[in-house]
């Protein structure tokens, strides 16, 4: 079937190719997943103490908070920031938004030292997103993460200026991406933002999976933003930081925050539970008896789990849990909060790609175009991949993508490992 052919058979029209980088998005290791939030996170220069974080939590209106985990550019100390910090911070609920204050254009206003020139914006993205993926992991941050550049305001006047920030976001990302993460970027909305909108639909420059835009006004929301229209990362991909410096006071405890909202992705963790089997646990490739074993797990032992997929129903739940070496357990022997259903605060387990084409794709009830129309996602917005399954034959696949929310589209559109068949480490859909 013809691109025409193929994009008239699921209710779209004209495909236009809006793949940033043939290297988008990520090629996941097994042992990963992204995790996405809707809410409020605040953030601060020096990642607080966790006795802080226990104060706010509950009181403030946040679940969320940003860690400044590396970057020339950083420019407070951060004694807190280590690994067991992430464990106790994720385990007591909070959601971390890690940020990356690497070098900055030449054409930055303001006085940070690290700077780089429009010759040398390539390397120097490449060099910070090697960086960055190499301290998010010594924090137990895993692939699937998104981590996001901070690329303060700049002069886009200045000749040069927004080739060299749109060069250096986009080897910042194929960086990230090649290591299993997604890429954010934080940007003002009259320079960065602006600049990676008009360039979103380019086939040379690697896009970034979120965007995170600075906008003083006091409007907490993801959309009807001034730079960047709402078909641009439209799919759980933003966030705004719309408050400044400023002090707040929850539980008797003060800090110097600004105030952000996201709907967008974010760090996933290891959160540790444990085996409840009488005996031992085996731990199989996918959700399923039918996978091979793998491994097993000892009755009682802590196990520490990335997420959960849906799989063969065992006892009273169809649920499977991926544990850290990208294996899979049921449900019905692990500690979780619920024994039917999925459990918060894990995740389900997904696999974003970038939609491929620059007009919109319509989402099915089903895997197949005989399926009713249940949605659409933007051009160059990420699907949200928990599972793959056989159906209609669409361009040169039959693979559909069911995605976290329950809809499914075809796979040909979805810029994953493969275009003809299924991409590890996402697993077949029940």
């Amino acid at each position: 079937m013809t691109t025409a052919l193929a994009a008239l058979a699921i209710g779209i029209m004209a495909p236009t190719p809006a793949q940033a980088d043939p290297a988008t998005p990520a090629a996941y290791p097994s042992a990963s997943s992204a995790t996405r939030i809707s809410g409020s996170f605040f953030d601060t220069c020096t990642a607080p103490s966790l006795t802080a974080l226990a104060a706010w939590r509950g009181r403030s209106p946040y679940t969320g908070v940003n860690i400044y985990f590396g970057g020339r550019n950083r420019g407070c100390a951060q004694p807190n920031l280590t690994a067991p910090w992430v464990r106790s911070a994720t385990a007591a609920g909070w959601s971390l938004v890690p940020t990356y204050f690497g070098d900055q254009p030449f054409c930055v206003f303001g006085s940070k030292p690290y700077r780089y020139a429009a010759s040398g914006a390539a390397a120097r993205g490449a060099a910070d997103g090697a960086d960055a993926v190499a301290k998010a992991r010594s924090l137990g941050l895993l692939p699937g993460s998104a981590l996001y550049a901070d690329v303060e305001h700049y002069d886009r006047a200045a000749a040069g200026c927004t080739t060299a920030v749109r060069t250096y976001v986009s080897e910042w990302t194929r960086a990230l991406h090649r290591a299993g993460f997604l890429a954010g970027i934080y940007a003002h909305q009259d320079s960065g933002v602006r600049d990676l909108a008009a360039s979103y639909l380019s086939t040379t420059l690697a896009r970034p999976d979120a965007i995170w835009m600075a906008r003083w006004d006091n409007v907490a929301t993801t959309t009807n933003w001034p730079t960047a229209g709402n078909t641009l990362w439209a799919e759980w991909q933003r966030a705004k930081q719309y408050r400044g410096d400023h002090l707040e006071t929850w539980g008797g405890v003060t800090m110097n925050v600004d105030s952000d909202i996201i709907r967008g992705p974010v760090a996933t963790v290891l959160r540790p539970y444990r085996v409840t089997s009488s005996g031992v646990l085996n731990v199989r490739s996918g959700p399923s008896s039918a996978y091979p074993v793998i491994g097993t797990l000892a009755p009682g032992s802590v196990v520490s789990l990335i997420c959960q997929a849906r799989g063969q129903t065992v006892g009273t739940t169809s649920v499977w849990d991926r544990i850290s070496n990208g294996g899979f357990v049921s449900d019905r022997y692990v500690s979780t909060p619920s024994s039917t259903t999925f459990s918060a605060p894990l995740q389900r387990c997904s696999s974003p790609g970038q939609v491929t084409i620059s007009t919109p794709v319509n989402t099915r009830s089903g895997p197949g175009t005989s399926y009713a129309v249940s949605g659409s996602l933007q051009g160059g917005a990420l699907a949200w991949v928990a599972c793959q399954k056989a159906g209609t034959l669409v361009g040169s696949t039959r693979v559909w993508n069911q995605l976290v929310d329950g809809r499914w589209m075809s796979d040909y559109y979805v810029s994953n490992a493969s275009n003809t068949t299924y991409s590890s480490p996402v697993p077949r859909c029940p």
